[in-house]
C-alpha cells in the first residue's frame, strides 16, 4: 500500500520506522550508511529507508522512475528521490530507478547497461544510445 513501510524482510535494521531513525550496522552489501570517518554507523533519514526499501521490491528487469518511487510512498518528489539514491544508493539495485524518458543514467551507462542486460529489462536501441522500453520496462509497485 502507498504510504506504508514494507513488511520486514529479515533484514537488519529493517521492519520499524521509528521517527527519529535508527542506527545500522555495516553487514556486507544490506549495509546502508557508515560514518567512513570513524567506521561508525551513523543514522538513516526515515524517508531514505522508505525510498530504499521500495527500491529492494523493485523486481529484475523491472524499472520504476524517480517519480514513480515518490508517488508510491505519497510523500517527497522526484529530486528527493535522486538526493537519497546519490546518497544512499550503492546499497541497492540503483539501476532500476531511471529517468522518465528511459535514458540511462549519465556516467554510470555501462554498469547500467551490463545489470539491464544480466536482467532482461526491455530495452531500445538507438542511433546513438541504448533507452529503456518504458512500456514493457515500467513496474507499478502492485
Amino acid at each position: 500500500m502507498p504510504g506504508s513501510p514494507p513488511p520486514d524482510r529479515g533484514r537488519a535494521g529493517r521492519g520499524e520506522y521509528p521517527a527519529g531513525g535508527r542506527r545500522l550496522r555495516r553487514m556486507g552489501n544490506n549495509a546502508r550508511m557508515t560514518d567512513n570517518s570513524t567506521g561508525s554507523a551513523a543514522d538513516l533519514p526515515p524517508f531514505a529507508e522508505l525510498v530504499l526499501d521500495v527500491i529492494d521490491r523493485i523486481p529484475p528487469g523491472r524499472v520504476m522512475t524517480y517519480g514513480d518511487v515518490a508517488e508510491f510512498l505519497g510523500e517527497g518528489g522526484p529530486r528527493q528521490v535522486g538526493r537519497v539514491l546519490a546518497l544512499y544508493g550503492s546499497a541497492v539495485a540503483w539501476w532500476r530507478v531511471v529517468r522518465a524518458d528511459g535514458t540511462l543514467l549519465p556516467g554510470h551507462e555501462h554498469r547500467a547497461l551490463a545489470a539491464y542486460r544480466a536482467e532482461g529489462t526491455p530495452l531500445k536501441e538507438g542511433a546513438e544510445q541504448y533507452r529503456l522500453d518504458m512500456r514493457r520496462a515500467r513496474w507499478d509497485g502492485g
